[in-house]
């Protein structure tokens, strides 16, 4: 089973910039390094969305709303995943997962990402 821990959010002004991490563990390098790993978000009231993942060939993809503003990125010798994050919006505002593709590991506690007007 893979547990993640997110960090790295915070609370920025509208345009500002955010670069949110995220680390898995009780998995080995080699196992991690094929699974294809998700950011998600929850906005308060709403349901938890994928934002960006990223696959085995460090192909990313996003949802239109992020396009052009996120990054998402890993480093499988530290079982990292990282959301760089530009031009923050107030609907940006959420708190932010990582977890597989699929978001059938347990989910981590998150990381709370506020984006004043």
């Amino acid at each position: 089973q893979v547990q993640f821990v997110e960090f790295g959010g915070g609370l920025v002004q509208a345009g500002g910039s955010l670069r949110l991490s995220c680390v898995a563990s009780s998995s080995s390098t080699g196992a991690f390094s094929i699974v294809h790993i998700g950011w998600f978000r929850q906005a308060p009231g709403k349901q938890r969305e994928l934002v960006a993942s990223i696959n085995s060939r460090f192909e990313g993809n996003y949802i239109d709303s992020v396009k052009g503003r996120f990054t998402i990125s890993r480093d499988n010798n530290s079982k990292m995943t990282y959301l760089q994050m530009i031009s923050l919006k107030p609907e940006d505002t959420a708190v932010y997962y990582c977890n597989g593709y699929s978001g059938g590991w347990p989910w981590g506690r998150g990381t709370e990402v506020t984006v004043s007007a």
